[in-house]
């Protein structure tokens, strides 16, 4: 009798333990992110809003500091760049929408819109207030013909430059190799969604976050060197990829015979003196998976110091961006369309001339 009542109550155990285990979907980290970025290959169409935001870009040094420095750097300070694109791989037709916000005294923002489809690159031309521009072509879309540009260059067109499978895989394969070569639980862990900076009404499924510190940076950058940039070659190398970045065997041979003979000890020493000059506050990329398995949204946080005792030079950056994936296999709602308010480059060659530039 008792051990009819041991039996079953060990299956209820083991039954409650098999639903609790299908309720959490949560996996490695790692692994987690391996596997998002592997469904990402399935996003056929998606709307991308990225925004970036330059928190602080200081830089103090010994020598007086030039007035057109000064104003460049006031006006990246708290600077914002936001890029809105809409994307379908079949028929190929993506279109962004570049938005620059800069400060300071040259208080003014840019947006740039364009599109693109297999052949052809559409930008419009804006409005810059300190930058003049004739009236009769601000407002219009430069059409670059990329296989007519390449022809006029002796150079062959090659379509898989523009190509975004192609693209979406590479990257694909170059994270992989990167993840693969770093512990987990030494630079990623599984964070609390309701601790990570999500937006407002996006659901979780999981967030991992990738973190660098002054403690562990040396090793990270070792590991890069010695390890992964070896075997992210080897994937560039392979001939789709290496045709499609239009990279020859030579290049790449050499890229790795620098890798394989440089010397240890000196970048033991170049590491030591970076920790010794660089502070970082904080490095964290926070990846959230959504319910469907695709890396939805991305979140990096980059605060760093460097403080070169020599040069008397201090900079100090610090920058927030996030990416958030929306519509994802969706009919997109192309907000501009293929353009056919135009001009070539040579139309905007001759009215630039005629400008006076």
């Amino acid at each position: 009798m008792f051990k009819k009542l041991l039996t079953s109550c060990l299956l209820v155990m083991l039954s409650v333990m098999l639903v609790l285990a299908g309720c959490s979907s949560k996996k490695e980290p790692k692994e987690a992110l391996s596997s998002a970025a592997v469904k990402a290959l399935e996003m056929n169409s998606y709307v991308l809003e990225n925004q970036i935001k330059i928190l602080d870009f200081s830089v103090e040094m010994e020598e007086a500091e030039s007035p057109e420095v000064g104003a460049v750097l006031s006006m990246l300070k708290n600077a914002e760049i936001n890029i809105k694109q809409i994307f379908q791989k079949d028929p190929m037709q993506a279109e962004a929408t570049l938005e620059v916000k800069l400060t300071g005294d040259m208080t003014t923002t840019i947006t740039i819109p364009l599109v693109v489809t297999p052949e052809k690159l559409y930008v419009k031309v804006p409005s810059i207030p300190f930058l003049p521009m004739p009236e009769s072509v601000t407002g219009k879309f430069l059409v670059l013909d990329m296989k007519e540009l390449a022809e006029q260059s002796g150079e062959e067109f090659n379509p898989d430059l523009f190509n975004p499978e192609k693209s979406q895989k590479l990257s694909t394969e170059l994270m992989g190799a990167l993840f693969a070569e770093y512990e987990s639980g030494a630079y990623f862990t599984n964070i609390d969604p309701k601790e990570a900076s999500l937006p407002e009404g996006f659901k979780a499924k999981q967030v991992v976050q990738f973190a660098i510190t002054n403690d562990n940076v040396k090793e990270a950058v070792t590991i890069l060197v010695n390890q992964a940039l070896p075997k992210m070659l080897d994937i560039l190398s392979k001939e789709e990829y290496r045709s499609m970045l239009q990279l020859t065997p030579e290049e790449l041979e050499q890229a790795k015979k620098e890798l394989q003979e440089g010397n240890q000890d000196e970048l033991g020493k170049a590491l030591d003196e970076m920790k010794n000059h660089l502070q970082i506050n904080n490095f964290t990329v926070d990846t959230a998976i959504d319910e469907n398995n695709y890396p939805a949204y991305y979140n990096v946080q980059a605060d760093v110091a460097v403080n070169d005792p020599e040069t008397k030079e201090n900079i100090k950056v610090a920058v927030q961006m996030t990416s958030r994936f929306t519509q994802i296999n969706e009919k997109p709602a192309f907000e501009i369309g293929i353009p056919t308010d135009t001009l070539t480059l040579e139309q905007l060659q001759e009215e630039m001339g005629q400008f006076g530039y």
